[in-house]
Formats: C-alpha cells, sequence, structure tokens
C-alpha cells in the first residue's frame, strides 16, 4: 500500500488512481479491477464435505509442482548458486508481511528500502492517519452537547494543541516503523539500503547516490514499491497551501477554508479530521455525486450523516483545471470547468487545497525495460498469481509484483496477504488469492466499510450471468450496544443469491464499521453461505449483532444447499 488514509470498495479500487481519485482535472477513470478466484488448496483446509452439500466449490487448482525445504527457524540457508531465495524490492506493508511469511517458510531473505521501513501506510498514510482520526473522534464526542446530555455528562470548552496533535500522529507512524524495523532485524531478514533496480533474471542492483551499486542474485523477487500521491496536470503544488495527504499529515497548520479536491476515502476522512478541528471545507467532486466509489445507498446515508450536519459545501461535476498556491498576500486559486463541456463555471479564493485524487504507482527506474515489461498506466502487469507478465502476455520466471505497484486492489492489508499468497506459492502451494473477500474501510465518524460488490455491480454480474440476487438490511437503531452508546445511526446492507446463498457483498456504515466487516470478508473468503453463517451465535449485548440480524433477515430459497455439520456433544 502503499494507499494513503485508507480504503476503499474492491470492487471500485483500480485503475490509474485509487477510487479516491475522482477524474478531477485531467479526465482519468478508474479501470476495471481483474478479480481472482479463491481455491480451497489456498487456504489450507480439508474438503471436509462435498460441493453439493452447501459450500461455494473453489475452481480446479492447475498443476503446481514447484517446493522447496524450509528450516524451522531463522533466515534459512540459500538455494544453491544464488544469494537469497527472495529479495524484496520495498519494505512497505506489502513487503514486510512478504518478509516475515518467507522466513517463517525459511526461505532467506533480504529487503530494498530506498526510503523507509513502513512505505506509505506506516509513514504517510494509513497509521498516522488514524491517529488524527482518532483525536477528530475524541472533539466530536467533547463537542456534541446533546449527545452528552443524553448520556448525563456534562463538558465545558474543549480544545486542542495543534502541535501535540501533530507529535501524537508522527510518535505514532515512529513506533510502528521501528516496530516493523524490528521484526525484521529479529527475524533475520537482511535489510539492504538503496533504490532497488532489476537488471535481468534473477537479478537485482541496489544503492544510493553517490555511492557504488551493488548487484545480488535471488531465485525469486518480488517487486512492492507502492504508490505515490497522484496530481492532476494544472494543480501547483508547493507543500503548504496546495498540498497532498503526505503534507497533510503532518497537521502544520489548520485552515479557516479548505477545498478538498476529491470526495473518495482520502478526501472524507480529511473532511472528519479539519471540520473536527473548526475548519469549513468544501469538496470538488468531477463526479455527479459524492463518494462515487461507495455502494450508491450507503453513499446517501453518509451524505446525511457525514456532510450535510456539519460545515461541509460542494461542487460536483466539476474538474479543478488549475490550481494555484497562496502567495504574497493572496489566497489559493481555484478554477472550476464544467467536467462535460468544459466551460469554466466558477473560480474559488481559499485558505488552503488538499488533492485527494488517489494514488498513482511508483514504478518508475524499476528497471522493467531490461525484462520486457512495459507497465500500463504506471502498473506493472501481473496474472492471477501476482506472477509478472512481460509485453507479449508471457509470464516473467520468478518475478511477481504485489500491492499497489500491480494496481489490483490499492490497500495495504491486500498488499500483505499478495505477499503472503507469492510466499506460499514460492513453497509448493497452489495459493490463489480471492481479491473480492478483502475488506475495505473508511475511519469517518461514523466509520464505513464494505466488502465484495456494490449492488449495482452485483445486479449486472446477476444479469450477465442469469441469475437473482437480493438485499437485506439491518439498522443500528435496532441493536441494544449501539443504543447504549446512543449511537443509532446506522445500516448494513446484504447483497446476496437467494436460490444458492452466495455472499456478494456487505456494506456498513455506523459504530466500528471497520472492525464488523470482518465476519462477513471470512465468509466470503471461505466460500460460507447465507444459511450456514446465519446459525453463528453473537454475544449479546454486542455490536456484531447488527450482523448477525442482518444474516438472519435475508430468505434463502428452500431448496438451497446446506453445509451445517451435525452437531457435535460436548
Amino acid at each position: 500500500m502503499q494507499a494513503t488514509i485508507s480504503l476503499s470498495s474492491p470492487a471500485a479500487l483500480a485503475g490509474a488512481v485509487r477510487s479516491d481519485a475522482s477524474p478531477l482535472a485531467g479526465g482519468l477513470r478508474p479501470a476495471g479491477i481483474r478479480f481472482c478466484g479463491l481455491r480451497r488448496e489456498a487456504l489450507g483446509l480439508r474438503q471436509l464435505r462435498s460441493p453439493a452439500a452447501g459450500r461455494i466449490p473453489p475452481s480446479p487448482a492447475r498443476a503446481f509442482s514447484k517446493k522447496i525445504s524450509a528450516s524451522a527457524s531463522g533466515n534459512g540457508s540459500t538455494a544453491k548458486g544464488f544469494d537469497y531465495d527472495l529479495v524484496i524490492i520495498g519494505a512497505g506493508v506489502g513487503g514486510h508481511g512478504a518478509a516475515l511469511h518467507a522466513v517463517e517458510k525459511g526461505l532467506k531473505t533480504a529487503i530494498i528500502e530506498g526510503d523507509i521501513i513502513g512505505g506509505t501506510c506506516v509513514n504517510r498514510g494509513c497509521v498516522p492517519s488514524k491517529a488524527l482520526l482518532a483525536v477528530s473522534g475524541r472533539m466530536r464526542e467533547l463537542h456534541d452537547e446533546h449527545h452528552l446530555k443524553s448520556l448525563g455528562l456534562k463538558v465545558s470548552s474543549p480544545g486542542y494543541d495543534r502541535q501535540a496533535v501533530a507529535d501524537h500522529a508522527n510518535n505514532l507512524a515512529s513506533k510502528i516503523r521501528n516496530n516493523l524495523t524490528n521484526s525484521l532485524k529479529a527475524l533475520g531478514v537482511d535489510i539492504l539500503t538503496g533504490v532497488g533496480t532489476v537488471v535481468g533474471t534473477q537479478k537485482v542492483r541496489y544503492g544510493n547516490v553517490g555511492l557504488p551499486d551493488k548487484e545480488i542474485t535471488a531465485r525469486d523477487i518480488i517487486i512492492a514499491t507502492g504508490s505515490v500521491p497522484f496530481v492532476p496536470n494544472g494543480i501547483e503544488i508547493d507543500g503548504k497551501t496546495v498540498f497532498t495527504s503526505d503534507h497533510a499529515l503532518k497537521l502544520e497548520w489548520v485552515p479557516e477554508w479548505i477545498v478538498i479536491v476529491g470526495s473518495g476515502y482520502i478526501g472524507l476522512e480529511f473532511s472528519d479530521v479539519y471540520t473536527a478541528l473548526g475548519s469549513e471545507v468544501t469538496f470538488v467532486e468531477a463526479l455527479d455525486q459524492l463518494m462515487p466509489g461507495f455502494d450508491p445507498e450507503i453513499g446517501k446515508l453518509a451524505q446525511r450523516i457525514l456532510i450535510n450536519p456539519r460545515k461541509i459545501d460542494y461542487h460536483t461535476g466539476v474538474f479543478a483545471k488549475k490550481i494555484t498556491p497562496a502567495k504574497d498576500g493572496k489566497p489559493v486559486l481555484i478554477e472550476l470547468i464544467d467536467a462535460k463541456t468544459k466551460e469554466l463555471k466558477d473560480t474559488l479564493e481559499v485558505d488552503a487545497a488538499l488533492i485527494a485524487t488517489g494514488r498513482a504507482p511508483n514504478t518508475k527506474g524499476l528497471g522493467l525495460e531490461n525484462i520486457d515489461v512495459i507497465t500500463q498506466r504506471g502498473f506493472v502487469p501481473v496474472d492471477e498469481r501476482m506472477q509478472v507478465m512481460d509485453v507479449n502476455g508471457n509470464l516473467v520466471p520468478h518475478l511477481y509484483c504485489i500491492g499497489d505497484a500491480n494496481g489490483k486492489l490499492m490497500l495495504a492489508h491486500a498488499a500483505s496477504a499478495q505477499g503472503i499468497s507469492v510466499v506460499e506459492q514460492l513453497c509448493g502451494s497452489n495459493n490463489v488469492l480471492n481479491h473480492l473477500s478483502i475488506p475495505a474501510a473508511c475511519f469517518t465518524h461514523p466509520e464505513i466499510s464494505m466488502v465484495g460488490l456494490t449492488e449495482p455491480q452485483a445486479r449486472e454480474k446477476a444479469e450477465r450471468e442469469g441469475f437473482d440476487i437480493s438485499v437485506a438490511k439491518t439498522s443500528f437503531k435496532a441493536n441494544t450496544k449501539a443504543l447504549a452508546e446512543n449511537e443509532g445511526e446506522g445500516l448494513a446492507k446484504l447483497i446476496y443469491r437467494p436460490d444458492t446463498g452466495e455472499i456478494l457483498g456487505v456494506h456498513i456504515l455506523g459504530l466500528h464499521a471497520a472492525d464488523l466487516i470482518h465476519e462477513a470478508s471470512n465468509a466470503i473468503a471461505l466460500g460460507t453461505r447465507v444459511q450456514d453463517i446465519k446459525l453463528a451465535v453473537h454475544a449479546h449485548p454486542t455490536l456484531s449483532e447488527v450482523l448477525d440480524e442482518l444474516f438472519k433477515s435475508a430468505k434463502v430459497n428452500a431448496g438451497a444447499p446446506n453445509s451445517v455439520n451435525e452437531p457435535v456433544a460436548v
């Protein structure tokens, strides 16, 4: 990941930029994403029952015979003729996860990093943003007099120390970065400092400017170089008054009025932070609606809860054609043009502008031309096993690419999962990652989470493949724990096949939605059907009962197969 602040719907995260990236200045549109089928073999599970008994059958596994020996612990012995079994270019969350799993499997492993351990997520994305969002959440609670009064609480004059807030975010990033570095060192992973370049089959060169390069060999290589903020043409970044999320996370100041270009996950989270700290926010969105990456029903509810009651206005259907930083006492100037006609619509004069138009792959200088690989809009082409493909569509032996650099799903945990999947393959397992089972979340207050398809995507798939879908919903207002917290605003939505019980997508907006989504994502990953999971037991009273009620409310056809095990007396 790569990715910046958080995440987006798997079905909406792909292309030249993330789903955050509305085509704000260059007409870019996210491309379709390539999804992979889940194999039971990838889960390391025995076939407990026949497909007819109710599990969604896996695709037939293709022949896979590559095996290697693995020692029980430590950075294992090297394959004959190579410096390492595995070299990973990039020490972000994806590279780190792959390295740890490789050592666990007994592979002698090195990781090359030209910046700092942790990549975007730890240093300029997921981690520091959560620190800022923790502050914004507390501020909202302290300023919500009606909410506090309903709980019998009284608070007077809440405020904040901007520098202390910024230090909290920076200290958290530093702590997590040190944890990752120490974990690599403790397991004996060789950390090689410098910029890595693929110079040939199973060969990597790395080094820093002004110092001689070094060349090493490895039986297998993983590219995990992540991404950088995408800035459309016509926008001038000065890092002070016009900036990306990289700069915003430093919280060097809190502007009175800030324009956020892009209303996806990055923009929405920063609107939560800035409005909690007292800023007025204006969204600039190229599409005709805000939050285009969400399921439409969830997006409408999010607008009612997260946008309308706050000091936020917005312009939709417009590009930010030109943005000029503040200088010589003049404000930031933003020229807005109609997204369709390209006619000038308005000019805004504001204190600051945050460019939240998504992420672009960080793949320049990798030396891919040395092995006949051509990137697609900067992304490294890979197959469903993350193996790199050359210009002719042939697989490049022993070379893989994970995370933001391949563009399949630009999320930190997706990068880590892809890296672990690759290592499993190198060790002989027939592991193929199901990207539709990977959850995503937006850490606003309240939170939003999702996994699988949106309702329009599911209906399109159903029409194309000839089946029906059904939708079930439940409200947080019916949940005891949510009502005890006086946080009844929220909705959970299930999209499924009534004929088989297959779960196609789950979307949640409400208290701790980011934590609740994993029951649904694991169900999709394991092929669990609605008729199975509705029999699961949930502790009472807990927020997990929102999902319990959601699955119980689904109506599956009487003839649908069931895969419930026989009860066991204990």
